[in-house]
């Protein structure tokens, strides 16, 4: 019997591939950048690691607005690293 493949995302702030359910997506619309828990939001998406470090790392890299392909601003990418760190907590 064939096994299920399993969908793998690659997170933008280590660049290590995961299981999509291991990771949070993000979302940018027009009121800026938003957690998509369901995984179902309109839009383009980007995948993070459930850690603060990730986070970080994607500010540091400007990857939140590259991978979007929209303009995020610092302030906004710091905003949504914060909410990814308590959720980690």
């Amino acid at each position: 019997m064939t096994e299920k493949k399993v969908p793998e995302r690659r997170c933008i702030g280590c660049m290590t591939s995961r299981p999509k359910q291991e990771l949070i997506r993000i979302v940018a619309d027009a009121d800026g950048l938003h957690i998509d828990p369901s995984g179902k939001m309109p839009g383009r998406g980007a995948y993070l690691c459930r850690s603060e470090e990730c986070a970080r790392l994607a500010v540091k890299k400007n990857a939140f607005g590259r991978n979007l392909k929209a303009e995020v601003t610092r302030q906004e990418a710091e905003a949504l690293a914060e909410q990814i760190a308590e959720l980690s907590r």
